[in-house]
């Protein structure tokens, strides 16, 4: 943020201004701003501020004070920068940073259409601002505090994943990671850490897509839950009810948990109206064991409660409150359970009720039988649940599920304990169940309806109040009645109820059952009494509790009153045993006095089970025996033996008691070791059993007994005797099983120890230390002792146990022994095993000595790393036990980092000179330390990362390594190491191998580019080598005899790869990153560039061995868009052309490279209009100050920004889809290189555009393009130096091979591209090759094959003529090579003008078209948009004198009216004066423009610029002779083409004839007449007599003509249009009577021959050396031309059928299609609809006069004759008989054969720039007309 300006006013300097809206302005005076804008204000004046945003400084402005919120910041200042810090906590600010980057994306996403992507983005916000609030609010207590600040780190660091952002690292409390305080190594870790938790976090986002899959992921955690929700109970009962709900293994066949109670009422609502829609419950305590159960249910048991038959009526008196079994439900919830379908709380599931189909029908049956899978008819009756599967215990799942699971919801427990036994979970729980019973009816007739009453009693027969538990969610009861069947004798009940007693009532307590007959009756149940009992103890006279599992009890029957007094039966038995059964067998079994009136049923029997889940009582004797072993201590040696083998579960339960009775028995037997082993071994078991998964959580419970229960003062000693006896005995090769588990326990074994040793020295005062110590270092040397075997088996075992958990001691020894003595045990320790025995082992044992407390010992670092680093130099060379080995050297190095960090800011804090000195020589000690590893290891590690590959998994850890060591290396460490290599090569090797790395690395870099930090930490630490090194090159490498170009060439190559890496780019990322790393890194490369300049100036004389070779990475340093870097480093171009030019007085090499050089790193995207400029501006400065380089430096700086020009022009374009452009580009820039003569680059570049080309199927323009290549090459075998390009298998080596090869695929293109006219001129090459040169004939003869094919194609396949438009492009808004120039482009086939127009608009989607044809104001093209203007020309074709006086088929001219044309013509109507209503072709005149086109096309591209253009005028007259002209070719163009192909429909020549000889709107060339034949028109305008005598004579020409036509259209017309035909013929007898009265007769005699035979074009008269374009003006398909043979070739009646029929293939439909849409009645079209382009059929023998001259080519006549709308184009003349007019003669039957003189006279023709004329040559009546008067010529 930025702060208050120095001149504003009324504000604090400790605000930062933020804007709360978007401000967008109105006027230019106005700052917009966007919502978030940080804001520097200088001004304030009433309402109004006026600043600029830090966004962007440079634009300032105005904006409202209401848009404005002010902060709380402070300035800190970094030199000239300035950074606005706010004075919120870093959580809010990093939120805050976050969401202004998040948002930016968000825009993106939706812009992009992205709808998921963006949905997701946008909760994730929410949530951030969410968060953010309950952050400000200040509300939160400290825990919720931190909790929830995990919780949006967490947040942040997954959106940054999903959005592909930068990895944020953080310590442990989530702050951010501060690099210049943390260690290289902790923030490798930290990355590594953050990027596993967010892909484990994004795993579990999609495994909660994925149910079964989410479930696998919770699989770890050691404790499930499942939530259960009651929705609704929809059941007919009718009395109150109980729901007991369970979880059921059907497998077992029993429940697996607590029942969930839930009392109904008979309302349908519960009974407890607060639970209604609040009926919740968890199911906890479940494991992984449960949840591989092959089955699992959720069972309902429904319980009545009421009468006995519901079927009974209140008529009289019934009993009430019987417990009735009513129906179960049950759902199978395995798939829930392991996470294989939906598990949601909002998805409701149905149960059905399963009713009992008698009510003598046992539940627990009825559930056997549900569980089958039965579909039952439930009417709708059932329960309505919501089930969701919970993980964690159960705080975390309150903690994470606060809506679900809360202080309402019931917590139903598991029967029995849960796998992982948590230390305060303290549970005294009975659960009994009553399995089933048996009982004779006695003196009744049917049998008894048993309820079995339970209770708790003490021993005094009282019953316990509130401790039976029905259910879990139920309130304690007293007693617990159990469900009455009707009439059975075998009762079957499995009801299970929780007792639940004080710990310190159960010794005596016992439980009792009642049982007593039912009534229906209210009367008979009151009278019915207990008719039997039966009890049992909870505990055993030896003090254990009752075991689990069924107990058979006996029944007792007598008075009630005994049956229910305790001291009557308490001391009989309880339950049936074989030794019971024996003596309570027949008559033997007798009751004392003080027993009577009781005795024994022996017809019934009882059952029951129970199961103790308790961490207070015992089932175990053994157990109970040790912790009582004073009562019995003769049995002291075997309880101590049995302890080992009680379960687990008892003895964690008694933890504190059995370590207590243990230390116990040690302390009072001391004076003895008759029982130290065994107690150590029950110790090592106990100790073995927390180490347990399921116990593990009492290592807490462990640790704390220790520090305040344990008082065993002299334990010690007899824990450490009997510990090294055992390491003495497997030293000696004996069975060391034993020590394997000791070895396990000997952290806490240690812990007694120490803690022992410390109880004895506070209450004896440290005596005994030195025996203490003694008894230590011999353990020490026993264990080293056992290091140094080579046994193998169980002492391997041991030995790796040793080095697995001797370290563990380490922390509590540390202290008691000297430093030195402690680090040669642990020296000993490692160095006494066998080199290659256990090495991982090893390495992990010193990777904990490493983390422990010992290493910061400056001693046993000293001794243990002398150990280390040869053991990991050895094995990082040969590749073995990697993973260890960087393990530890990582730890090593970490440890190092802190002690030295630790050291260096203890110096900086004020101190007195004794402590500072000690803190130096600590650092010194470190540094040492340092320097050791960097001397054996940092080469070693380098040549490590060299040899590994880049996928390894560890050559990342290793970079890491490398980078700490580097990191803690000072100046003074460099400049030791460097000093310390033995000779000089050794040292050269050495930089060259580093140097090499580092830009090994930073081009391939190790870590993923969002390791942003760790990125930038390792550029930091190879810059600051790459300095040092540096002034290794200077110092030592430098001068003339120790000079190295290798290593100098590769300092530089490593530096510039430095500068240009990719996270070095600042421009290309966010602003919030960029703003980032200036803060913490700022820009090196200005840093790195200054070096690599200074270090090239201090070259010298060998500046020039590195020219051309340091040309290319010098620019590519240049390009680095960094304003400073570029100032400071592009004079080194001048330094390099100054060496070259000193040394051979031209600097060819630098120019070659950088030209070659510049080409490719423009196009990667390097370079821009800035660069450009200050380029040529200091270049230019620095030759124009040396006189020998002023003018070829000029020169050179002008070739390369012209080459820089065209570079980025192509570059702006390449990646558009609209590849046009991108060939315009590509043109410009090679026809550069063929002017400066780069050969290489110019093949480069027209293969370039040949492949543009090709991909938009422009076959030609690929040919062209090829083509220029070729003509490059000789036929010749010298070498080819310059590659064929492209998809060919080989490169051909001679220039032969190439070109030919060149050929043939020009040759394919030309094909592709129907231009087989060019395809026969290469081919005929070829042939004359393969022919006279190569003598290849097989080769020949498939070439000329090949242009026989393309000669058959030329007749015979449908070619359509392309249109041509000129497009230009005005204003400043275009690119350069765009802007203010005017295009000629081919079109497509087919293409109409609206399509050509949206394909041009399409790249310029702002563009505006403009809507005339007139070049554009200056206002347009100075101004800063885009405007295109479109519009249709015509090609103007050059004379062919080949096809003069010759019969040319039309497909062979057609070609040539349409291809190899360079200019192009546009006809623009307007009119001259007044305008005549009455004739408007008196004043129509033509503006005819001429565009000359750069090159022919077709050519390398669909179009090309406009070089010259030149504008005509035409006057009325002359439009009228050309319409007149072109309406006898398009008559004579029908009549050929019906002669040739008598089978074309008729309706087009209908159209034709009689849209002239009966016009009905525009009156035909009458309307020429009135115009032009009037005396007041010669009057005014003599000069035009030849002109009118012109038209008059062409009016002539066309009656022959029209009876031509009109005798054909009579022979082929239908009946149904014979009318239309005979007014037709009235009309024309009238025209032609009137015609030739006036202009006289003209008879065409050739006519008659003509008819049949395909058309041909052939020009006629005498005049063979005058110039004429014979094949003009016709467009008509090739198809539907055929040549004409003349009269003397005309071939017999049955040759000419034939002939015809072979001949007659021309294309009906486009000519009749073409035809059609010509109207009958002429009207002058609107310029721009181009409608006479569909007219252009002509036929080529054109109507020429005798005395003809060339007409100007043009085809864009807007114009149309009266006669004809949009005739074609200019004829070639032909020649006839001429009678005199003076009198209308009749019509003849057939045209005469007499003398034809030529009636046409061509129009002038524009040349670019200069003034046309044409001359007219007369008939025989009409002198020649001198030169039009109006023609106007102006050139453009």
């Amino acid at each position: 943020m930025a702060h208050i300006g120095d001149n504003s006013r009324d504000f604090e300097p400790g605000h930062s201004p933020l804007s709360l809206w978007n401000f967008s302005g109105t006027n230019e005076h106005h700052l917009p701003l966007q919502i978030g804008d940080t804001v520097h204000i200088l001004q304030a004046s009433e309402g109004w501020y006026r600043g600029y945003a830090l966004r962007n400084r440079a634009m300032r402005g105005i904006f409202p004070v209401s848009l404005i919120h002010l902060k709380g910041a402070h300035v800190e200042r970094k030199g000239a920068e300035e950074n606005i810090v706010p004075t919120e906590m870093p959580m809010v600010q990093e939120i805050t940073t976050t969401l202004r980057e998040w948002a930016t994306i968000w825009k993106q996403l939706y812009v992009m259409g992205q709808k998921e992507r963006y949905g997701q983005v946008r909760r994730m916000m929410c949530e951030l601002m969410e968060r953010r609030s309950q952050l400000l609010s200040g509300t939160l207590p400290t825990d919720e505090l931190l909790e929830l600040k995990k919780e949006v780190t967490s947040k942040i660091d997954y959106g940054n994943k999903v959005l592909e952002l930068d990895v944020v690292v953080r310590d442990e409390n989530g702050n951010i990671l501060d690099p210049e305080r943390t260690s290289v190594i902790s923030l490798f870790h930290a990355h590594r850490q953050a990027t596993r938790m967010i892909s484990e976090r994004i795993e579990e986002e999609l495994c909660s897509q994925h149910s079964e899959l989410g479930c696998s992921a919770h699989l770890a955690s050691p404790s499930h839950n499942l939530y259960l929700c009651v929705r609704n109970f929809v059941c007919n009962i009718g009395e109150e009810a109980q729901l007991f709900t369970a979880l059921y293994d059907p497998v077992q066949q029993k429940m697996i948990s607590e029942n969930y109670l839930i009392r109904w009422a008979s309302t349908g609502v519960p009974q407890d109206i607060e639970l209604l829609n609040n009926l919740k419950a968890i199911f906890t305590d479940l494991g992984s064991k449960d949840l591989k159960r092959e089955k699992l249910f959720l069972v309902c048991q429904i319980v009545r409660v009421g009468r006995m038959d519901l079927k009974e009526t209140y008529t009289r008196k019934l009993s009430t409150g019987l417990r009735r079994p009513f129906g179960v439900s049950v759902m199978d919830i395995t798939d829930i359970i392991k996470g294989k379908c939906e598990s949601d709380e909002d998805k409701q599931h149905f149960i059905p009720v399963h009713l009992v189909a008698a009510e003598n029908d046992f539940l627990h049956n009825l559930i056997k039988k549900a569980v089958e899978g039965k579909e039952i008819n439930h009417k709708g009756q059932g329960f309505w649940v919501s089930l969701k599967m919970l993980w964690g215990d159960l705080n975390q799942v309150r903690k994470d599920h606060p809506h679900l699971v809360d202080r309402s919801t019931v917590v139903v427990r598991k029967l029995g304990f849960p796998e992982i036994i948590m230390p305060g979970d303290i549970r005294n729980d009975i659960y009994l169940t009553l399995v089933q019973g048996e009982f004779d009816k006695g003196n009744k007739k049917t049998q008894k309806n048993v309820e079995v009453t339970v209770c708790v009693c003490d021993e005094s027969g009282n019953v316990m109040q509130n401790v039976i538990f029905q259910g879990a969610g139920d309130k304690p009861a007293s007693e617990y009645h159990s469900v009455v069947y009707y009439q059975q004798r075998q009762q079957r009940w499995m009801e299970t109820v929780k007792i639940a007693i004080p710990i310190e009532d159960v010794h005596r307590t016992h439980l009792r059952f009642t049982f007593r007959h039912r009534s229906s009756s209210d009367s008979k149940d009151k009278s019915e009494r207990i008719f039997s009992m039966a009890f049992v103890k909870l505990m055993k006279p030896d003090g254990t509790t009752l075991q689990d599992g069924e107990h058979d009890l006996i029944l007792y029957k007598g008075d009630t009153r005994k049956l229910e007094d305790a001291s009557s039966y308490l001391n009989l038995p309880s339950m049936r045993s074989l030794s019971e059964a024996k003596s309570l067998s027949g008559s033997s079994f007798r009751l004392s006095g003080g027993m009577a009136g009781m005795g024994i049923s022996s017809r019934d029997s009882f059952q029951i089970s129970t199961l103790v889940c308790s961490t207070k009582l015992t089932q175990n004797v053994d157990l109970l025996g040790l912790l009582k072993w004073r009562s019995k201590p003769n049995l002291l040696a075997v309880n101590l033996q049995k302890l080992m083998k009680v379960d687990g579960g008892e003895v964690i339960k008694f933890l504190q008691d059995t370590l207590d009775a243990l230390f116990s028995i040690m302390m009072e037997n001391s004076a003895t070791d008759v029982y130290d082993k065994l107690i150590f071994d029950a110790l090592v078991f106990i100790v073995g059993l927390i180490a347990d998964r399921k116990f593990h959580h009492f290592n807490a419970v462990l640790e704390a007994y220790i520090q305040q229960h344990f008082s065993a003062t002299l334990a010690y000693k007899k824990l450490i005797s009997v510990l090294t006896q055992y390491v003495d005995s497997a030293r000696q090769g004996e069975s060391s099983e034993s020590l394997l588990r000791i070895f396990k326990t000997l952290e806490y074994i240690f812990k007694f120890i120490v803690r022992s040793r410390h109880l004895f020295a506070q209450l004896y005062e440290g005596k005994e230390k030195a025996e203490f110590q003694a008894s230590l270092q011999q353990f020490f040397l026993s264990v080293n002792q056992l290091m140094k075997s080579t046994l193998e088996g169980t002492t391997v075992l041991s030995q790796g146990a040793a080095l697995k958990y001797l370290p563990s001691i380490l922390e509590d020894v540390f202290g008691i022994f000297d430093c030195s003595v402690l680090g040669s045990l642990l020296r000993d320790f490692i160095g006494n095993l066998a080199p290659l025995r256990l090495l991982k082992q090893k390495l992990q044992s010193l990777t904990d000595i490493v983390n422990s407390s010992i290493f910061q010992s400056y001693e046993c670092r000293e001794m243990l790393l002398h150990t280390t680093i040869p053991i990991l130099q050895e094995l990082i060379e040969k590749g073995e036990e990697e993973e260890a080995c960087i393990e530890l050297l990582s730890n090593i190095l970490e440890v190092l980092y802190k002690i030295q960090k630790r050291a260096e800011e203890q110096l900086m804090c004020p101190s007195g000179g004794e402590r500072q000195l000690k803190e130096e020589s600590e650092l010194r000690k470190v540094k040492g330390h340092v320097q050791m590893i960097l001397e054996q290891l940092l080469r070693t590690v380098n040549r490590r990362v060299i040899v590994l590959d880049q996928e390894h998994d560890l050559r990342s850890h290793y970079v890491a390594c490398m980078t700490a060591i580097l990191n803690q290396m000072d100046e003074a460490h460099y400049n030791s190491y460097i000093q310390a290599f033995p000779s000089r090569p050794d040292l050269l090797d050495f930089l060259m191998e580093t140097f090499i790395l580092f830009k090994d690395l930073i081009g391939k870099t190790v870590y993923p580019p969002d390791w942003v930090v760790m990125n930038m930490v390792q550029n930091r630490e190879f810059l600051r080598a790459i300095n040092q090194f540096a002034k290794t090159l200077t110092h030592m490498f430098l001068r003339s005899s120790s000079l190295e170009l290798q290593l100098w060439n590769n300092y530089f190559h490593l530096a510039v790869a430095f500068l240009t890496q990719d996270s070095l780019q600042l421009e290309n990322f966010s602003h919030a990153k960029r703003t980032a790393i200036l803060a913490k890194y700022g820009d090196v490369r200005a840093i790195i560039g200054a070096a690599i300049r200074d270090m090239w100036y201090k070259l010298g004389q060998h500046k020039i061995h590195f020219i051309p070779g340091m040309v290319g990475p010098i620019l590519e340093m240049t390009l680095v868009p960094e304003l400073e870097l570029r100032k400071s480093t592009i004079p080194i171009f001048f330094d390099m052309m100054l060496c070259e030019y000193q040394m051979t007085k031209t600097f060819s090499m630098f120019e070659d490279e950088l030209l070659r050089k510049l080409d490719s790193e423009v196009e990667g995207g390097r370079g821009d209009e800035q660069y450009k400029q200050l380029f040529q501006s200091i270049l230019l400065s620095c030759c124009r100050n040396h006189p020998q380089l002023a003018k070829p430096g000029e020169t050179f700086v002008a070739l390369v920004t012209g080459l820089l020009e065209r570079l980025l022009d192509y570059r702006a374009v390449m990646n558009d889809e609209n590849k046009t452009y991108s060939m315009s580009c590509t043109v410009n820039l090679l026809n550069f290189y063929k002017e400066i003569d780069r050969r290489a680059m110019y093949i480069r570049y027209l293969y370039k555009l040949k492949d543009l080309h090709v991909s938009y199927e422009n076959y030609t323009e690929a040919a062209y393009t090829l083509l220029l290549h070729a003509r490059l090459l000789k036929w010749s075998d010298e070498p080819n130096t310059a590659p064929m390009q492209g998809s060919h298998s080989q490169s051909p080596h001679t220039q032969r091979q190439l070109k030919e090869a060149l050929y043939k695929q020009i040759i394919q293109y030309f094909d592709q591209g129907k231009m087989w006219e060019e395809a026969i001129l290469i081919c005929k090459e070829l042939a004359e090759q393969y022919e006279s040169e190569v003598f290849e004939y097989e080769m020949l003869s498939e070439i000329l094959q090949r242009e026989a094919k393309f000669y058959e194609n030329i007749l015979k396949v449908l070619r359509p003529s392309p249109d041509y438009f000129a497009v230009g492009y005005y204003g400043q808004g275009f690119p350069p090579f765009l802007r203010n120039k005017v295009f000629i482009y081919r079109g497509k086939e087919y293409e109409r003008r609206e399509d050509f127009e949206m394909r041009l608009l399409t790249p310029f989607p702002n563009a505006e078209k403009l809507q005339t044809t007139s070049p554009p104001e200056q206002a347009i093209t100075d101004s800063p948009g885009q405007y295109i203007q479109c519009f249709t020309v015509q090609p103007v074709e050059e004379a062919r004198d080949r096809f003069r006086g010759r019969n040319v088929p039309e497909q062979i001219v057609n070609f040539y009216k349409a291809n190899n044309i360079q200019q192009f013509s546009y006809s623009r109507p307007f009119r001259k004066g007044p305008k005549d209503p009455d004739n408007e072709f008196a004043t129509m005149w033509i503006e005819r423009t001429t565009f000359l086109t750069a090159y022919l096309l077709p050519g390398i591209l669909r179009w090309f610029v406009v070089t010259a253009t030149a504008t005509t005028t035409i006057s009325p007259l002359e439009n009228a002779i050309e319409t007149m002209k072109k309406t006898n070719e398009k008559i004579l163009t029908e009549i050929n083409r019906h002669h040739s192909d008598p089978s074309l429909p008729v309706n087009p020549l209908s159209m034709l004839l009689n849209g002239i000889v009966d016009p009905a709107v525009m009156g035909g060339f009458a309307k020429y007449e009135m115009a032009f034949f009037q005396e007041a028109y010669l009057a005014e305008h003599p000069e035009d007599q030849a002109q009118i005598e012109k038209l008059k004579d062409l009016i002539a020409w066309q009656i022959p003509l029209l009876a031509e036509g009109i005798r054909i259209h009579g022979k082929k017309v239908t009946e149904d249009l014979r009318p239309f035909h005979e007014r037709m013929e009235q009309c024309f007898v009238q025209l032609r009577a009137k015609v030739e009265s006036q202009y006289g007769l003209r008879e065409l005699p050739f006519l008659e021959e003509r008819r049949g035979g395909r058309p041909c074009s052939k020009a006629w008269g005498p005049e063979a050396e005058q110039p004429s374009s014979p094949h003009q003006g016709s467009t008509e398909p090739p198809s539907s031309r055929k040549s004409v043979p003349s009269a003397s070739e005309h071939p017999p009646e049955a040759e000419e059928r034939k002939s015809e029929r072979r001949e007659n293939r021309g294309s009906t439909f486009f000519g009749y299609r073409r035809q059609e849409q010509r109207p009958s009645i002429p009207e002058p079209p609107e310029p721009k609809e181009e409608k006479w382009r569909l007219s252009r059929n002509m036929a080529e023998s054109v109507l020429a006069g005798t005395e003809s001259k060339q007409l100007p080519p043009d085809r864009d006549v807007t114009t149309v004759p009266p006669s004809l709308p949009g005739a074609a184009g200019p004829s070639r003349g032909f020649t006839g008989r001429v009678k005199s007019a003076s009198k209308a003669p009749p019509l003849p039957r057939k045209i005469s054969s007499s003398v034809y003189e030529a009636f046409m006279e061509q129009t002038p023709t524009p040349s670019s720039g200069k003034q046309l004329t044409a001359e007219g040559s007369k008939g025989l009546k009409s002198p020649p007309p001198p030169p039009p008067k109006s023609k106007r010529l102006s050139q453009t």
